[in-house]
């Protein structure tokens, strides 16, 4: 499916976000940075912590609203949010006042905005696009953030430092452009409730029924034991892939104090960022071929053997102290992350019911995040145990998580064999 077939509001989405995310990555590696000078370790940590609570919450409460109030309304209230946030932000590190309490809160506005803004978009891409176009679309989007993630720190090492206030503000500007434009230039396509189309016209409900219809709908989801498998399995893969930016960088510099690549010298610092880059320069190039390419096998087959190769990949990394086998772990790894990138927004969306759609997409990122909570426990582990053991281990998780998929898709085929009432069976 061409670009240029596309729904209006994914081409203008895709514009609008590109620009957002080029912009929202030159300043956001900075900001651990900025806010650690400002409260100390410790205390930066902390807040971050309870700012990543927030967004969590955030990030639930979005998708009810977004199956409840519609795709197009939390996007546009999530962009014009944002973009307060940020103008706030800006001047809380102008010429005119320097206030990194008042920056952090406004942060802490900005991800509870992002964290609304994404369940919906998710859930749109479900909506305008066919089944069969799903897996391709998600991957383009994907492909579009790993750019800006690979093109704005770039541009924020040269900006950020001395334009704060100026940066800052251009991505005040760029959050409320893309407000406007969704609002005048898409449509909204959140499915009608039930309960709203047997409502009487001008009948009005208090607001504690939308809580209490918040908690049921995600009770349901909770008592999906497809969906369930999914989410463990997830946390369990998610082990290798959240060490990147934990477990990783600290096992290359212990493990390095110099390395020699192509006569050049680098350091354990310098190495990891060269293995960083390489994974996003990947991502941004072959994220749509492999999407591609694992869309003509089953999607049984690429979870499974995703995992498996998480599993492969992470196992290297922690036998090695070898730069050239550094890159071409993070090859391997990085073509396990390729695997599902499309796949598994496809797989949710086919997975969750039409009016429920943003609620899945919400839940479903939980996956991330309680893998996120976890993840930093193999560093305390490391000192412990050591390198050799905690990779072992963590390889273990993923190859674990490689088991749920089987069982979660044999669970599905259990369940397609009983709706059209044949016998269940096991693909070979």
């Amino acid at each position: 499916m061409r670009i240029r077939d596309w729904d209006r509001n994914l081409k203008v989405r895709l514009f609008g976000e590109a620009m957002m995310n080029i912009t929202f990555w030159m300043f956001f590696p900075f900001l651990t940075i900025y806010f650690t000078e400002a409260f100390g370790k410790q205390m930066a940590g902390l807040l971050l912590i309870a700012s990543q609570l927030f967004a969590v919450f955030a990030n639930l409460m979005g998708g009810y609203c977004a199956d409840r109030f519609g795709r197009k309304t939390m996007m546009v209230l999530s962009s014009v949010g944002q973009g307060l946030a940020f103008l706030v932000f800006a001047f809380a590190s102008s010429p005119w006042l320097e206030s990194a309490a008042l920056g952090f809160v406004c942060f802490t506005f900005a991800s509870v905005f992002g964290s609304f803004y994404w369940p919906a978009s998710q859930a749109m891409v479900a909506d305008v696009v066919e089944e069969k176009h799903r897996s391709h679309v998600f991957a383009i989007f994907y492909t579009s953030i790993n750019i800006a993630v690979v093109i704005g720190p770039i541009l924020g090492s040269i900006f950020y430092v001395h334009y704060r206030f100026e940066l800052l503000l251009v991505s005040a500007i760029i959050c409320m452009v893309l407000g406007l434009m969704l609002a005048k230039m898409t449509r909204e396509t959140a499915p009608q409730r039930e309960e709203e189309l047997s409502a009487a016209p001008g009948q009005s409900r208090a607001w504690y029924h939308a809580l209490i219809d918040q908690f049921r709908d995600y009770k349901l989801i909770i008592r999906d034991r497809t969906f369930l498998l999914f989410i463990v399995a997830g946390v369990l893969v998610g082990q290798t892939f959240m060490q990147l930016d934990l477990l990783i960088p600290v096992y290359i510099k212990d493990s390095m104090e110099t390395a020699t690549l192509l006569s050049f010298s680098l350091t354990g610092e310098q190495v990891f960022g060269l293995i960083l880059s390489e994974n996003g320069l990947l991502v941004a190039l072959f994220t749509v071929v492999v999407t591609k390419w694992m869309t003509k096998y089953k999607e049984r087959n690429v979870f499974i053997l995703s995992s498996l190769i998480y599993a492969v990949s992470i196992f290297i990394f922690g036998q090695t102290s070898s730069i050239w086998m550094f890159v071409i772990s993070m090859a391997i790894f990085t073509f396990a992350e390729l695997m599902t990138v499309g796949i598994q927004q496809s797989f949710i969306s086919n997975l969750a019911p039409e009016n429920m759609r943003g609620q899945y997409f919400a839940a479903a990122s939980m996956r991330f995040t309680l893998a996120r909570t976890i993840a930093p426990v193999s560093i305390t582990f490391s000192l412990w145990a050591g390198y050799e053991l905690t990779f072992l281990i963590l390889a273990v998780l993923a190859a674990l998580s490689a088991v749920l998929y089987y069982v979660m898709f044999s669970q599905i085929d259990k369940e397609n064999s009983i709706k059209q009432g044949a016998p269940a069976h096991t693909e070979p």
